[in-house]
């Protein structure tokens, strides 16, 4: 996926680093038992990986709690194309990933089929956030001098398409279905050890579906850009606007407001604030109804517009042009 970038000898040594325990204890890998992963039905067994590569895959329990609503979403994926399709399945695809010496975003949408088309337990937001952190632990060994972007947010940017991603450099993603920026505050370390270039921060949405205040919105969001330039500091860090919704549970005249804060907190912090709320809402502030899946997530083609303000130096500010409130 853009460009040809080997890392797979520095993915493996990272993985083994893993299996010799020197990153996480043996308690913290056995807490999760490998996997029995529903592929197994029909072939009996998993794909075999050398000693290097073997890593446990977690298993998903049947007995965990189910999850919040707002984690529950099901992307709108292309019928036609062989991806995945719901959180269970994208989860061990990524493992599988990991485990054969990379990360998802550098491989195909289809990529281990087999192994992941039957999965349908729903991980925890702990399992998710140990993968992300294991991720960011392989890229981490395996960047060399690549340059790396990370997208951190919440569902909106677990399910960017990774074809869309801008080619010619790694991408990590550090999106978790549910999450707000107080849980996006507190795992900034788990990716602390890569060296990105760009860190894209989208949050906040769903803490207004969970009932938090404009005032912890802010200073959650403020805590985030500051730490992450102390973190970063050779990082562009972009602030990403919330965008419109659909959902009438959600004030948009609320989100704007939100958003006029994120830009003064971006400014006052060396960091950059991209505008999103003005291409993606309507004359009545309103998410574009042929953007959207259900009145909040992006189908392919908010996606697509998405994807306009990634590509590469589209994403600099310089290079936004505004006319008639809309920015191209």
């Amino acid at each position: 996926m853009g460009g040809n970038l080997v890392l797979k000898h520095s993915y493996v040594v990272a993985l083994g680093l893993l299996a010799a325990g020197n990153w996480f204890s043996e308690a913290t890998l056995a807490a999760e038992p490998p996997a029995t992963m529903d592929s197994t039905r029909e072939t009996g067994k998993l794909p075999q990986a050398s000693p290097a590569e073997s890593m446990a895959i977690p298993a998903v329990r049947p007995s965990l709690p189910p999850l919040p609503r707002a984690m529950a979403y099901l992307p709108a994926v292309d019928p036609d194309r062989i991806q995945p399709s719901s959180g269970a399945q994208l989860y061990q695809q990524r493992w599988m990933a990991l485990r054969s010496g990379t990360i998802y975003t550098r491989l195909p949408a289809s990529s281990f089929h087999e192994a992941w088309q039957s999965a349908s337990r729903q991980p925890t937001y702990q399992q998710w956030r140990r993968l992300l952190r294991l991720e960011a632990q392989a890229v981490a060994n395996g960047q060399g001098n690549n340059r790396l972007s990370v997208l951190l947010g919440d569902s909106l940017s677990l399910w960017y398409p990774r074809e869309r991603l801008p080619a010619g450099r790694l991408w990590l993603n550090q999106g978790i279905s549910g999450d707000t920026t107080a849980g996006i505050l507190r795992r900034l370390g788990d990716f602390a050890q890569t060296n990105p270039d760009r860190i894209y921060v989208m949050a906040g949405i769903n803490d207004l579906l969970q009932g938090a205040s404009d005032r912890a919105i802010l200073e959650n969001m403020a805590a985030i850009v500051t730490r992450l330039r102390q973190m970063h500091p050779q990082a562009e860090i972009f602030v990403q606007s919330i965008l419109p919704t659909r959902n009438g549970e959600i004030s948009n005249q609320r989100i704007a407001r939100l958003n006029r804060n994120f830009k003064a907190i971006a400014h006052a912090r060396g960091a950059i604030y991209k505008n999103l709320f003005q291409r993606f809402g309507d004359a009545q502030g309103r998410l574009y109804d042929h953007l959207t899946t259900d009145g909040i997530h992006l189908n392919p083609q908010g996606y697509q517009l998405w994807q306009q303000a990634m590509g590469g130096d589209q994403f600099r500010p310089e290079n936004w042009m505004v006319t008639e409130g809309k920015i191209h």
